[in-house]
């Protein structure tokens, strides 16, 4: 069994991890992982009212004030709108209210602690100075305080609050009033740009779960009847005016209209519908109103699958993440101790209590690796979050970890850097007929066969306003081609295998190196060929190129031919191409690369490239393709083209470098001054900065990543 939960009033990330790590303990619990930016914990195994109660006893043991609550469903939220229920809406207006009253405590703390400073520069009467001073320590310390008071209860030494009290406390004994103050001013301002950065990432994941349509127009008998999104079913009619969001994925009934697609694959330039054509969920009609039938009800269509692939990403962990919660445990009790005997052994050796207590207070403030513990998963959160602006769903950071580390792409070509549709590509003539008047033969012929290749050339035929015939006579010719009469003119249109068995001679042409040559013969004299090809899609070339650029090595892995494998290959400029393959050969092929290479990632779409996807360090899915490939890939790329690629590995190589920067600056600062501090150097506000400052950088730095201009 799996149930959500949110977690209420949680504010150390160290502390999140402590509570995943002691409810993963619990008898009954398979796995509980906790979202810490998107405040939710996610739990397998036992979850009744039992597990729940044991739950809250951990959070609230660990970070006093914690609360875990099951996660309501989109039902019970409706049900207690329409009960007259306002629970969501006080919730939200009594926290308003209380982020004002922070605010103005916040700004009188800072007053109180400033007219401190002056009164200590001005007057000798130390009373005043005093009092101003813990005025202002109250103030703005006064939920670390309350929070230490209650880890005292529950035996909690080792928290953030409890350490940063004792540092104040001991501060302020020894007559450092503005250091202790000055610790309480830097750790509120790291919790506002914490709780401004995580809000920020946030707002990214959460913005996409936004695009869901609450109720729509579907067709009741005649009419059309307002109803909410939950209960479209499959085969529903559904009316989309000017200006709505599409509430499921369907196809078009009727009507013509464009389409802002950008939300969900974020291309930038509107896409136009017409009856026929496949539109997805969270798409806006830009237009005129249209019909579409539903073919996926509301819950399993394209946004809400997005929304749950993007919400259950920001929860996965890279290995990174999990090595910092494993530095953190033993981290602090380090530091913890090595501040008692910095505070007990250089004073009893040199008789100065107040130099070496002082030096061991600067070791509790920065004692606490939340900075870190922070840093590190919300670069992740926040790549993810850029990602899925861009149309491209990564299903974990350990999927962006992984794109951060591959050093080759190896592509599928059919449906991926191609079309996966056939066109005609090549019109020319050798006798009398011109290229247009080849083209309505071969077309009025290719009427009678169901073939995708006579499909294609009847398709193209409609597209650029060929008038077609009826035949007089016609006949399909199993593998080779069709014959016809039209105007009592036999007609021949095949491969070159039906040239050969009707003893027709095959014109004198340039030799083709990519696609499949129709030959058109009539009264058994050769008149020309059209051939019909699957099209590079337009952003393909760009994006081999710009992989190289960033020192990706390219390669091509398909079934198809081995000659149109290397045509395909030599107009991309791709480093590595091979034709003819079965899904194990591909598998073989990329153990192979990943030998030479290093990490390697492979894109497709193809039900067959299952083994494949699993099979590489990453793998990739164009959202077109069948489901097992959807399935099976680490990325999916809603735009389906394979520039999307380029952009994910940049999103990847980023948030992997901000990562690792966050931890070598956090690591260095705090190593400078536990040095300074062991040295008989210590500096309280260096302390600080390595704390509550160091941490408002990370923080900032890690939100760099939701600049998604740097990607295009």
């Amino acid at each position: 069994m799996e149930k959500n939960y949110t977690v209420i009033n949680l504010n150390c990330a160290h502390c999140g991890g402590k509570i995943e790590e002691a409810i993963n303990k619990l008898d009954g619990i398979e796995s509980a992982v906790l979202n810490f930016p998107m405040r939710k914990i996610k739990v397998k195994g036992k979850a009744d009212e039992e597990t729940l109660r044991l739950m809250n006893e951990i959070a609230g043991s660990i970070e006093p004030g914690v609360e875990i609550r099951p996660l309501a469903s989109e039902k019970q939220k409706s049900h207690s709108h329409a009960c007259g229920c306002e629970h969501d809406h006080e919730h939200s207006h009594s926290d308003e209210n209380r982020g004002v009253l922070e605010i103005l405590l916040f700004a009188a703390g800072v007053i109180l602690f400033a007219a401190a400073v002056i009164s200590g520069k001005l007057t000798d009467f130390r009373p005043i100075t005093l009092s101003l001073y813990v005025a202002a320590y109250l103030i703005l310390g006064y939920r670390v305080l309350i929070a230490t008071f209650k880890n005292i209860r529950a035996k909690n030494f080792f928290d953030e609050n409890f350490l940063m009290t004792i540092a104040t406390i001991g501060a302020f004994i020894l007559g450092e009033y503005a250091e202790a103050v000055g610790v309480m001013l830097f750790f509120k301002i790291g919790e506002l740009f914490e709780n401004y950065a995580v809000s920020r990432s946030r707002k990214a994941i959460t913005d996409v779960a936004g695009l869901k349509v609450e109720e729509a127009d579907v067709l009741v008998g005649d009419e059309f009847v307002r109803v909410p999104s939950e209960n479209i079913k499959i085969g529903d009619i559904l009316r989309i005016k000017t200006g709505e969001r599409i509430a499921a994925d369907g196809i078009v009934e009727s009507g013509e209209s464009r389409i802002d697609t950008s939300a969900v694959n974020g291309e930038p330039v509107p896409k136009s519908v017409r009856k026929g054509d496949a539109v997805m969920s969270g798409c806006i009609n830009l237009s005129d109103t249209f019909t579409l039938r539903a073919t996926a009800a509301a819950d399993d269509s394209m946004i809400s699958k997005i929304a749950q692939a993007v919400e259950d990403a920001s929860a996965a962990k890279p290995e990174i993440d999990r090595f910092i919660t494993r530095f953190a445990k033993v981290y602090t009790p380090i530091v913890i101790a090595i501040a008692v005997l910095t505070a007990i052994i250089p004073s009893i050796i040199t008789g100065n209590w107040s130099k070496w207590v002082y030096s061991a207070l600067t070791f509790l403030v920065i004692s606490c690796p939340c900075a870190l513990v922070l840093s590190v998963p919300l670069a992740y959160f926040s790549g993810i979050g850029a990602a899925s602006k861009l149309g491209i769903l990564f299903k974990g950071g350990n999927s962006v970890e992984a794109l951060g580390k591959v050093k080759a792409i190896a592509f599928d070509k059919t449906g991926t850097l191609t079309n996966g549709s056939f066109t005609v590509t090549e019109i020319k003539s050798c006798g009398s007929l011109s290229e247009r008047e080849l083209l309505e033969i071969c077309g009025s012929c290719e009427q009678t066969s169901a073939h995708p290749i006579a499909q294609s050339i009847v398709d193209y035929c409609r597209e650029s306003s060929v008038e077609l015939v009826e035949p007089e006579k016609s006949g399909e010719l199993a593998g080779r081609g069709v014959s016809a009469v039209i105007d009592g003119k036999t007609i021949l249109c095949g491969n070159e295998r039906l040239m050969k068995e009707k003893g027709i001679g095959l014109p004198d042409m340039n030799a083709v190196s990519v696609g499949s040559v129709v030959y058109i013969a009539v009264n058994s004299k050769p008149e020309g060929r059209i051939i019909v090809s699957d099209t590079i899609k337009k952003t393909s070339v760009r994006a081999v190129a710009e992989l190289k650029k960033i020192g990706v090595r390219t390669a091509m892995l398909t079934g198809d031919k081995s000659e149109n494998a290397e045509a395909v290959a030599g107009q991309l400029g791709i480093d590595y191409v091979k034709g003819g393959l079965l899904p194990d050969e591909k598998l073989a092929e990329i153990c192979r690369i990943r030998s030479e290479s290093g990490a390697v990632m492979f894109v497709g779409d193809g039900i067959n490239d299952g083994p494949v996807l699993a099979g590489a360090d990453i793998g990739g899915a164009m959202h077109t393709g069948a489901d097992l490939a959807l399935e099976a890939a680490d990325a999916v790329f809603m735009n389906s083209e394979p520039e999307a690629v380029v952009t994910a590995k940049r999103i990847a190589d980023r948030t992997v470098k901000i990562s690792y920067q966050n931890i070598i600056f956090a690591l260095f600062i705090k190593a400078v001054v536990l040095v300074l501090g062991l040295i008989g150097r210590p500096d309280m506000w260096l302390a600080v900065f390595a704390d509550s400052g160091t941490a408002m950088l990370l923080i900032l730095n890690s939100v760099r990543i939701l600049k998604t201009g740097k990607y295009k």
